[in-house]
């Protein structure tokens, strides 16, 4: 029997969950890269109490719990009546449904081939690195050994990245060439990618891609733009913010278009839609749109069943 787990960092289900997610992401030493797992718990712990409070207060505002949860389980529904024969479920790295879990039921069900589904456009240590090694180790301490075949990142797409752009066309309601479209992708620390992360080569090549896709789409933006956002401590991250763009741009008409997400979240609902619309709102922004992710979208449903297919053949 054949499983396809599509593997994200997870999220808040509800207020209760929210400690949870932090302090387990923060306790990834792919994220906090100390040697000495007892400094990375203290870290950890430290971070959880500074930031637990507007947390909860920021999924409070989305309804108690992150967005990411319904959409990946509408995704998983949706995939589960094209592979009616297989068993379709989700792998959260830092909530519920945990990769031991996850392994039990398989388990227990006979499973003997897996397909693996990074739901991350790029590769990048602190992310699909980080999912497979916890998928990984929670195999071999089960016992659980079968066939498994892993979807590469997926950002040179063209059915993924004709999604985007389906969901910009959505999202526009100005003439695009009064627009400035700015990618947004999650930063991450300097230090990680001068270590070799190859995250911010892949998003850099990634507007590449999509601008000349729009174009061909015949969207012809009036200038676009590389942000980052999510910056979190002291330390150098990568540049520029989207807070340093918005502030910067003469132009005040804007569409943003998120990058590193397939399905929407938190950072997307919330940081994007609430935090920085009110930020382009102090800087007398005349428009300010963020671009929807693919989530279940028919198009993003057709370019997994795609990938999937494709490396079922390998």
């Amino acid at each position: 029997m054949r499983a396809i787990l599509f593997l994200n960092m997870g999220a808040p289900r509800n207020l209760d969950e929210v400690e949870i997610f932090l302090k387990n992401m923060f306790l990834d030493p792919n994220i906090i890269r100390v040697k000495s797992n007892l400094l990375r718990r203290f870290i950890a712990t430290m971070i959880t109490s500074f930031r637990a409070k507007n947390a909860k207060e920021s999924y409070q505002e989305l309804g108690g719990s992150s967005p990411l949860v319904a959409h990946t389980k509408e995704l998983v529904k949706e995939i589960s009546k094209r592979y009616p024969d297989d068993i379709v479920a989700s792998v959260m790295r830092y909530t519920p449904d945990f990769a031991p879990d996850v392994i039990c039921d398989l388990q227990a069900k006979g499973v003997d081939e897996v397909i693996l589904f990074p739901l991350y456009p790029h590769y990048s240590t602190t992310t699909v690195k980080s999912s497979l090694e916890d998928f990984e180790e929670a195999s071999r301490a089960c016992d659980f050994a079968p066939k498994v075949r892993i979807v590469q990142p997926y950002y040179k797409e063209k059915s993924y990245n004709l999604s985007l752009i389906d969901e910009v066309k959505k999202s526009l309601h100005i003439d695009p060439s009064e627009c400035e479209l700015i990618f947004s992708a999650h930063s991450l620390p300097q230090k990680i990618v001068d270590q070799g992360d190859p995250y911010q080569q892949e998003v850099i090549e990634h507007t590449q891609i999509l601008k000349a896709l729009l174009q061909e789409e015949g969207l012809q933006f009036r200038d676009y733009h590389l942000a980052y956002q999510s910056k979190l401590g002291p330390v150098k991250w990568l540049e520029p913010s989207l807070e340093e763009k918005l502030k910067t741009l003469p132009n005040k008409k804007a569409l943003v278009l998120p990058l590193s997400f397939t399905l929407d979240n938190s950072e997307t609902d919330y940081e994007l839609s609430n935090e920085y619309r009110s930020l382009a709102k102090e800087e007398k922004y005349d428009y300010y749109e963020v671009v929807t992710c693919p989530n279940h979208s028919p198009q993003l449903l057709d370019f997994i069943e795609g990938a999937i297919d494709a490396i079922s053949q390998d």
